[in-house]
């Protein structure tokens, strides 16, 4: 899969997406992922970005005309563009797997009191919010949407059972675990998970994703 990011914070993503199973999927081939300035698609020598909205009000707007041209510049047959916004629909797992099933992706993150709406209107194929809360800028969503999306990929992981049954895999919150020791503390494994039975630990697993989710996240079970 291929992913262009464009933000006002390159540096941001360094640390994050330079570890650990991001790292791996990046040197392994399966994850093509650039970081680009924003700034680098303007054409003054203040870079502006940003202006004040039309009617007034507090903060500034991203501007149309370096996004357009950044976008335009980036963009392939087949890239789906994606606006990271408080405005947006809310991401999940549902959407998570939608998109890794798509070969180019290009995140566009906000700023400052948002976009102008004609980068809404033309240029975003989706809009995604990762919660119900305000941040600084869009490079932290951009970064949850990769991590999520780029597990999912073919290989990413190892064994790729590891994506197909855990929390929101099912619509539910994945059931409780335990490893070795058997017991710790007088703390003791579920008997059923040590007999060896797997027709009976898939049903109580089952069971136990059911009412940890009630319990935690009756949304979810709506």
């Amino acid at each position: 899969m291929k992913i262009d990011v464009l933000t006002l914070f390159p540096a941001m993503f360094a640390g994050p997406l330079d570890e650990s199973i991001i790292m791996r999927a990046r040197q392994a081939g399966l994850l093509d992922l650039t970081i680009h300035q924003l700034r680098d698609w303007t054409h003054d020598r203040h870079k502006t970005v940003d202006d004040r909205p039309f009617g007034g009000g507090p903060g500034m707007l991203l501007k149309p005309e370096p996004i357009f041209e950044a976008v335009e510049s980036l963009k392939r047959a087949g890239t789906k563009v994606i606006l990271l916004s408080p405005s947006g629909r809310k991401f999940n797992q549902a959407i998570a797997r939608e998109l890794a099933q798509e070969k180019d992706l290009l995140l566009v993150t906000g700023h400052y009191e948002g976009f102008d709406e004609r980068i809404r209107e033309t240029l975003a194929d989706d809009e995604l919010s990762i919660g119900d809360y305000v941040l600084t800028n869009g490079a932290l969503p951009a970064m949850v949407v990769i991590d999520t999306v780029a597990r999912l990929l073919p290989g990413v992981l190892g064994d790729d059972e590891s994506s197909q049954d855990e929390s929101f895999s099912h619509g539910l919150l994945e059931y409780p675990q335990w490893t070795r020791p058997a017991e710790f503390r007088g703390l003791k494994v579920p008997e059923v998970l040590v007999g060896g039975h797997h027709a009976e630990i898939e049903k109580w697993r089952r069971a136990q994703a059911k009412a940890r989710t009630a319990e935690q996240r009756p949304d979810l079970l709506k």
